[in-house]
């Protein structure tokens, strides 16, 4: 057993690496350059980034129900928060202090498994035959039947997935695996069941943050170098880095992945930013995936599809799609969640709410049309990606070729960064050691 495991942290470490080299290994610049500026980030202390908009980092108290930090995270326009432990009283040290990051990922983790554990139950018959009626969610959950792990913490009766058993239906056969069925089957009852009642209103962060975690709580200190963090971002795959200041337990500044690439975009004129920034993106590695390994989504599949394949991929977005040539017609972001979370009255006549559907209703909320997704041509420049990614406040630009605009590629922030830096050898070893690797592997 701990062979398997050993060879499983290996495995996620080498694809840091794999990734990082293959977009090294890309770049068409001189070394001298690449070592000026790694050299350059490395000099530079993470106390000199900017605050994080309004001076104050937004923290999640760990005993917030997930209703009530989605419409933080929605309010604040943040993807993700540092929970808070407010049972540790004056605690100086931050790992006692906070207990992790909650974001949009997680949500939607935690929603999807309740819907998939719900459709068991509801395909037996009726959600009443089910006993997935208004008062049949409670406190016991699955783990009378067994049913452990993420699928545990929504808070479902053992009735109710009883009653799917009874009824020939597996208890594992819809978990995880079948989001299109669940979706099928749920119609007005998922939001019912899952969003409007319980257990969305009583579940609390503290809850779902220990079974669904894409990625580890690692800080930084205000003396670390500004390499640390853009490292953390690209090769390890974070999508924020708390900053602590040493000494004190609160958090002193949150760096996301969209805070560095603004910030790049604000170097706009400086030489070592134009050298780069003039490059076409395919001289610095970029699009990583080749067209086949896009992930996307057609506009008549089912929303929660949509959201199920950002989950299985890890991924915030994905392109949605028309025809075998797979024209671009809209993008899907893992934040959209919210739509689902916070206005059910919108979808609640929808019996399959397709991601089109999806994506209609949203607009009729807000600008009246469908916001078009933000696209490159093949032959795009750095700079001009890094604008687009900047200017929109968005998280990935798709990469389209021909007159039918064929997404042929991704380029996320993650991708950025990384052409901007290289690892020098034994970086974390030097100035983290063992430990900050052994937690990247989690």
């Amino acid at each position: 057993m701990a062979h398997e495991e050993m060879v499983k942290d290996d495995s996620k470490l080498s694809s840091y690496d794999a990734y990082f080299e293959t977009i090294q290994s890309r770049k068409k610049l001189p070394q001298s350059v690449q070592e000026t500026l790694t050299n350059a980030f490395a000099s530079i202390p993470v106390s000199s980034f900017p605050q994080v908009p309004g001076g104050k980092v937004i923290e999640i108290l760990a005993d917030t129900s997930v209703a009530d930090a989605l419409k933080i995270l929605s309010e604040c326009n943040i993807l993700s928060a540092p929970v808070r432990n407010p049972d540790t009283g004056n605690s100086s040290d931050w790992r006692d202090r906070y207990l992790g990051t909650i974001d949009y990922s997680a949500i939607v983790l935690w929603v999807l498994e309740g819907a998939e554990l719900a459709a068991v139950a509801l395909s037996a018959s009726s959600a009443t035959a089910a006993g997935v009626g208004a008062g049949a969610v409670g406190a016991l959950g699955a783990v009378a039947l067994g049913v452990t792990g993420p699928a545990a913490v929504v808070g479902l009766t053992a009735a109710a997935v009883g009653a799917a058993v009874a009824g020939g239906v597996a208890a594992d056969k819809g978990m995880g695996k079948d989001a299109p069925t669940a979706a099928d089957k749920l119609g007005e009852d998922f939001y019912k069941v899952i969003l409007q009642d319980e257990p969305f209103k009583s579940t609390t962060v503290s809850s779902i943050l220990k079974s669904y975690r894409w990625a580890p709580f690692l800080p930084v200190s205000t003396e670390s170098s500004m390499l640390s963090v853009l490292l953390l971002l690209s090769k390890y795959r974070l999508r924020n880095v708390p900053v602590i200041e040493p000494g004190k337990p609160d958090i002193k500044n949150f760096i996301t992945q969209s805070a560095i690439v603004q910030g790049l975009e604000r170097c706009r004129g400086r030489d070592w930013f134009d050298l780069i920034a003039k490059q076409p993106f395919s001289d610095l590695g970029l699009p990583f995936m080749s067209s086949a390994e896009v992930v996307s989504i057609q506009g008549d599949e089912l929303i929660l599809e949509a959201f199920k394949r950002m989950r299985d991929n890890k991924i915030g977005g994905l392109p949605v799609v028309e025809g075998p040539k797979k024209k671009i017609v809209g993008n899907v972001s893992i934040k959209d969640i919210r739509y689902l979370l916070l206005k059910p009255e919108l979808f609640s006549n929808f019996r399959k709410l397709t991601v089109m559907d999806f994506m209609h209703t949203i607009a009729s909320q807000e600008t009246g049309k469908v916001i078009p997704p933000i696209t490159c041509k093949l032959d795009s420049t750095l700079g001009s990606v890094i604008h687009s990614l900047a200017s929109n406040s968005v998280h990935r630009i798709y990469v389209v070729a021909g007159e039918e605009d064929e997404v042929v590629g991704i380029i996320t922030l993650r991708d950025v960064i990384s052409c901007f830096i290289y690892e020098p050898p034994n970086h974390f070893d030097d100035y983290f050691g063992f430990a900050v690797k052994e937690m990247l592997n989690k």
